[in-house]
Parts: structure tokens; sequence; C-alpha cells
């Protein structure tokens, strides 16, 4: 029998599972047999859903919680590792994942016989693939070992085809094989497998998520409505399933929906920064989409401020995903708003080499020509084409190149270079997102056209941008204003 003071030493214990538990109540709903100890479960389970919610640190945080309690529970350390591999943003730090894995044993061998299940091994293996720790799997380059991982996956999904979260986790791999940019071969044959978790568990965080993923272009977002409908309420505590769902807002032009999630997504990150006593993000991920958000929805004021309090942080000390935020928000404000004059305003150092500064660069050199400053133009144009090659610089760089021929009188080849550039873009996967490439070619092609007078060619630019990013007020007040001229 325990003694009155043993139970006294156990109380924070119990109150610390309370709060965990409440927690993971607000994360989702899923079913994950394992063979740790049930002391740690509770913080396991959190972990796994912080993982299908994409909290990454927050995972790794639950799953170093279950390993306290249960030293010998190999999940736990299976979870952390995994939470250095991030498939959807095409990240993995394998570095960090084998400092975990080493903790079971130094080889695939020693590792397998701490696993107490076949499951257990087959999952565990899985990691061993994806990281490169199998004969097959060896030197390989992390995007070999991607596809080597989702055929693994396949396997394990074939027999364990009941296994909602192999399924899950199946589906992810999958996505997770789109190296090139969005490949609609791949987002279905993604959707067609989380489906079943999705009808059985309509709480399910991964299967939300990851179909949203799946569906989140103009063409097949309204597939994805139902999941960004329920993702908000499945996962509350999680700040970027409140994100998640403006990834079919925004596809689909629904920018007071887009600017809702934001909103609510950033109160969440920011209020769980607060409680670990961390930088807020002001300039980020989620500040980008609510100010596209309200650009779009004509509230520049609105859109004004979140600029501001991104610009003020950059004014300090910016990490350099801050920086290339602020680059890509500014853009939007200055070429979306057409307040060209305000690029003298809104300015910060950038590195030439660095691709943080490429919208930088093109904005200022984009409102250099609209202010008759071709000098101007120029010099930045030449700071954008230091920036390290990808289509989106070349198209950018392409842009500027055009629209100085024009200014210069080369009509002809101005329109040329201008015509195919928008073509190149049209081939480029559709971003899931606010616009990378700041002023859309074929909008930028119809306002162009719209100076010439020639609306109805305008009419059909500003339609063939209208498919690829639906409802952008530019675009859509071009067209509207070359329907009524070309009608004249």
């Amino acid at each position: 029998m325990k003694s009155h003071f043993s139970l006294f030493l156990q109380i924070p214990l119990l109150v610390i599972s309370f709060e965990a538990m409440a927690q993971n109540k607000l994360l989702g709903k899923i079913n994950f047999p394992n063979s740790g100890a049930e002391v740690a479960q509770v913080d396991f389970v959190e972990g796994v859903k912080f993982l299908h919610n994409f909290e990454y640190e927050d995972a790794a945080r639950a799953f170093r919680r279950a390993q306290e309690k249960d030293p010998g529970f190999v999940m736990a350390y299976y979870g952390e590792a995994k939470s250095h591999n991030h498939p959807i943003w095409m990240q993995q730090d394998r570095v960090a994942a084998m400092a975990i894995l080493s903790k079971l044993g130094e080889t695939v061998e020693e590792r397998q016989k701490k696993a107490s299940s076949q499951r257990e091994k087959d999952l565990l293996m899985s990691l061993e693939v994806l990281f490169g720790n199998t004969e097959e799997s060896k030197n390989l380059s992390k995007e070999e070992r991607d596809d080597l991982y989702m055929e693994f996956m396949a396997g394990l999904h074939e027999k364990y085809p009941d296994d909602h979260e192999i399924t899950t986790f199946y589906g992810l791999s999958i996505l997770g094989t789109a190296h090139e940019g969005r490949d609609f071969a791949i987002y279905m044959e993604a959707a067609a497998e989380l489906f079943d978790v999705w009808n059985a568990n309509k709480e399910h965080p991964g299967a939300a998520h990851y179909l949203i993923h799946s569906f989140d272009d103009p063409v097949h977002a309204p597939l994805g409505l139902p999941m960004a409908k329920a993702y908000s309420e499945i996962a509350p505590a999680a700040a970027h399933a409140q994100h998640m769902t403006s990834h079919i807002f925004l596809a689909l032009g629904m920018w007071e929906e887009t600017i809702d999630a934001n909103i609510v997504a950033r109160d969440v990150q920011q209020a769980r920064q607060k409680e670990l006593d961390e930088k807020l993000t002001v300039c980020g991920h989620y500040p980008w989409w609510l100010q596209y958000g309200y650009l779009q929805a004509g509230e520049e004021d609105k859109a004004r401020q979140v600029l501001l309090n991104c610009y003020d942080r950059i004014k300090e000390e910016p990490a350099g995903g801050e920086k290339w935020h602020f680059s890509v928000m500014r853009g939007h404000f200055i070429v979306d708003g057409e307040m060209w004059s305000e690029a003298e305003e809104w300015t910060a150092e950038y590195d030439e080499g660095n691709r943080a500064g490429q919208n930088y660069f093109f904005t200022s050199a984009f409102a250099a020509i609209k202010m008759g400053e071709l000098e101007k133009a120029r010099q930045n144009l030449g700071k954008l084409m230091e920036v390290p090659e990808s289509p989106e610089r070349n198209i950018q760089m392409n842009q500027i190149k055009s629209l100085l021929l024009l200014e210069e009188g080369n009509e002809d080849e101005g329109m040329q270079l201008l015509k195919e550039t928008a073509v190149a873009e049209s081939q480029l996967p559709i971003d899931f997102g606010p616009p990378t490439i700041v002023k859309p070619s074929y909008e930028l092609l119809g306002d162009v056209l719209m100076k010439m007078n020639k609306y109805k060619e305008a009419m059909i630019a500003y339609g063939k941008q209208l498919e690829r990013t639906p409802k952008r007020i530019r675009s859509v007040l071009g067209k509207e204003r070359a329907k009524e001229l070309a009608s004249r």
C-alpha cells in the first residue's frame, strides 16, 4: 500500500496527464495500437496527431514526454524521428532523425530487436528505408529514398489494409513523391487511398489534412470543400489545421473564408508561442496568406497593417524565412494595389545572390517601370539576374525584360517575349496559395494588351489567368473592363 507521501508526489504527473488529455481532444481522433506503457499513451497519441497536423515541434515534444515516461517505448522514438521528415514541404533532416533512432541501437538489427510486434518492426523499418539505412536505400538521394519509402508503405498498406494510420501515412508518402511540383496523377492516387480513412472517420486529422493537399488546386478544390469545412473543428488546437482550410478557400477565390481561416491560424500560433515564450510570428506563412486575402477582398488598409507588422520585424534581425515573406508580401501589396511610389517606402537590404530577395528586386524593377524610371528598373533587373536560377526567377526576369523592350519602342520583340513568358508560366505546376510570381504573366499580358486597345485579346489573356487564379481581383476587373470596351 502506497504512503500518502508517495501519492502526493504523483499529483503533478496527474495534472500534466489531464492537461495532455484536454489538448488531445482538440487535435482530432485516431487509433494507433502500440506496446507502450499506459502512462505514456496520452503523450504518444498527441504526438501522432501533431504529426498529422504538421505541428512538428509540438509532435517531437510530445514524443519525448512519452519516452521519459516509458524509456523503452519504441514507437515514441519512431514518432520523434518521423517529425524530422516533412514530405509535402520536401524537407528532411536525416542527421537529427538518426540521432533519435540511434538511441534504440546503432544498427538496423539492434533497433528491430527492440520492437515488440511485427507491425512495430515494420513501421520502424519504414524509417530505415526513408533515412537510407537499408541495403536498397543506402547512398540514394532524398528523392530516390522518398520513392522507395512510398513503395515500402504501399507494401505495408497491402499487409495491413484496415490500419488507418498506415493507410494515412501511405497517402502522405505518395504526396511526398511529387518532386517536380503538383502532379495531378500523384495527387489523385493519394486521395484515392485517403478517402477510405476519411469515410470511416470524419475526425481523422491526417485524412482531412492530406485530402485538402490532394485537392488544393482550382480544378479539384470543390472536392476538398467538405474536408476544409470540417478540418478547423477537427483540430482547433493546431494552427496549421486552421490555416489548411484556406488552401481550398483560396483555390476557389473565397476571400472572406481565406481571411477568417488565417486570422484564427495566426492567433492560435501566437498563443502557443506565448505559452512557450517564443518570438511571435508576424512575418511568415499565415500572415502572408492573410495579407493576400485582404488585398483580394479590397481591404487595403488591413493588408497594409499586416505588411507593417512584418516590416517592423525586418528592421530588427530577421531570419531568412522572414525576409522571403517580406519580399513576397511587399510585392503583392505594391503590385496588386498598384501603389508604385510605395516601393521606396518599404525598403530592406537583400544579398543579390539570395533567393529571398527575388520578389523584392522584381517588385522594385516593376514599380520603377511604372514610374518611368527605366534606369532604376535596369539596376534592379541586374540584381534579379544574380538570384539563383529557377523557372520562377526566369519568368520574372523576362517579364521585366519584355516591359523594358516595350518602353524602348521594341513592340514586336517585347510582345513576343511577354507571350512566351505567359505560356512558360502556364506550364508550371499551379501554386497552392498566393502566387509566388507576384504579377502573374497572363494578367500582365492582359494589362499590356489593354494599353494597346486590343480588348478581345486582353479578355482572353485575363480569362487564362483566372483559370489558374480564380477570382483574382486584378484579372476579374481587367476582364470585365476588356469585355466592356470590346463591345463598344
